[in-house]
């Protein structure tokens, strides 16, 4: 059994103004360090730390675990958002490839940029992966996306959930256990 903590990087400006933030660099904002300062208060401990190549999550990384390295896994980017990356909504409401990927309840193409399937087989290979190098009884904590979170959780649970059934806010965590390729709700 391995136990697994999987922590949302803290918010960034894009977070907060709710653009689609998957590929662009962004660093934490005032507010994602409060939210990660916050989460540091309890103490977490890890024996293996994973991040994505994302600055927001190897600062995220930094406050919740000094003096440990990190592993970076090049697979565990957000979604590549492609000619939608960096725009609001809002912004893209006259986009017929913009309403086409919304109607089709964000499942379809997305232009210039992956799959929904493309990335959530993505983060559950790269995930399974890098808990090929966790001990038994070792502990890993995975700071990096939220939809790379939903995507692992959703298709690895047991029992099996929805994409949107483990959303986490910026500078949160969910603790789990991994076991047999599969994941399981921790025991109180």
């Amino acid at each position: 059994m391995k136990e697994v903590l999987f922590i949302r990087h803290g918010a960034t400006v894009g977070n907060l103004e709710k653009r689609y933030i998957g590929r662009t660099d962004e660093p934490l904002c005032d507010l994602g360090l409060t939210q990660v300062k916050a989460l540091a208060q309890q103490n977490l401990q890890a024996d293996v730390v994973f991040t994505s190549p994302a600055l927001r999550t190897r600062q995220t990384a930094e406050h919740l675990f000094p003096g440990i390295s990190f592993r970076e896994a090049p697979d565990l980017w957000e979604t590549d958002f492609g000619a939608f990356e960096g725009k609001t909504a809002a912004e893209l409401e006259h986009d017929p490839d913009y309403q086409a990927w919304v109607d089709s309840l964000c499942q379809g193409p997305i232009p210039g940029g992956e799959s929904v399937s493309d990335f959530k087989n993505r983060c559950i290979q790269a995930f399974q992966q890098a808990m090929e190098e966790v001990e038994e009884g070792q502990t890993a904590a995975f700071v990096i996306h939220g939809g790379c979170i939903m995507a692992i959780l959703e298709g690895l649970s047991d029992p099996p959930c929805g994409f949107y059934d483990h959303h986490i806010s910026p500078g949160q965590m969910l603790c789990r256990v991994y076991e047999t390729g599969k994941i399981y709700e921790k025991e109180p």
